[in-house]
């Protein structure tokens, strides 16, 4: 298969897991090592068709605003292999606490199922809740799948709202569809919000504008995910735990790539 080819095949494998994203996209970029103007055109390429994705972004500014992009690329990879998002998560989360979560995030859950003293309520979100409350259960975890309608309800009754993001920038993130309702609602009801967000997931201000830029969110209400202000949250949770967000924010690392912000 050509590399473009198998970068669009890569860009467009739905529900894959963020660190599989990376590997595979780094493992594609590597057939333009010698090909400065076609591993710009690729990297255009992939974040096109990866909008949502902060560590695809992450990925293809480091490659193109490195000295050696190969070697760049694999040492994201590298850097997403070694994410201790979800162990540092486990470690913090309150001893037999009722936590609200929205559809099926991947972190948060790999936190859940290690710790296993957790009460789960799973708000549904593009019809994925009922799956994550089955693989909660099935690990030991107590869960209970609550619809969408149930939001305000199961918000109330927990101690800890936890919300997944795949990318965010200074003032915002990009939380799966109910995040802004749930952040919102927790914050009326005295109920902490922690945001977790990986590697890869924090832009600067330049580079978060750009990906914004290319969201279709004409109709909002109809999209898969939200833009949801960060002065909802309380902690961020990413490789060195729970942080308020102006520290969490000093770490952010992704470089700024004006190769990026032309598109196709």
């Amino acid at each position: 298969m050509h590399p473009i080819e198998r970068l669009r095949y890569v860009a467009r494998a739905s529900g894959a897991a963020h660190e599989l994203l990376v590997r595979e996209t780094a493992s594609a970029l590597a057939s333009f090592g010698s090909d400065p103007a076609g591993l710009i055109t690729a990297c255009r390429r992939v974040v096109a068709r990866q909008p949502t994705s902060g560590p695809v972004w992450w990925l293809a500014a480091r490659v193109l605003t490195s000295a050696e992009p190969l070697a760049e690329a694999w040492a994201a990879v590298e850097d997403m292999q070694r994410d201790s998002t979800a162990r540092e998560l486990g470690y913090a989360l309150p001893d037999d606490a009722t936590v609200t979560v929205i559809g099926w995030p991947d972190a948060i859950g790999e936190a859940l199922v290690k710790r296993g003293d957790a009460e789960v309520l799973v708000v549904d979100a593009l019809n994925e809740g009922s799956g994550f409350v089955h693989r909660l259960l099935m690990a030991d975890v107590e869960a209970a799948d609550v619809p969408a309608i149930g939001l305000g309800a199961a918000v109330a009754e927990s101690d800890l709202v936890l919300l997944e993001t795949s990318a965010m920038g200074p003032t915002e993130f990009l939380g799966v569809v109910g995040s802004r309702a749930a952040a919102a609602t927790a914050r009326h009801a005295g109920v902490p919000v922690w945001l977790v967000a990986g590697v890869g997931r924090m832009l600067p201000q330049r580079m978060w504008e750009t990906m914004v830029s290319r969201l279709d969110l004409d109709e909002p209400w109809d999209a898969d995910d939200e833009i949801v202000p960060l002065e909802l949250v309380d902690q961020v949770v990413g490789p060195y735990g729970p942080e308020p967000v102006a520290d969490a924010l000093k770490r952010t690392d992704c470089p700024v790539a004006p190769e990026l912000f032309k598109e196709l």
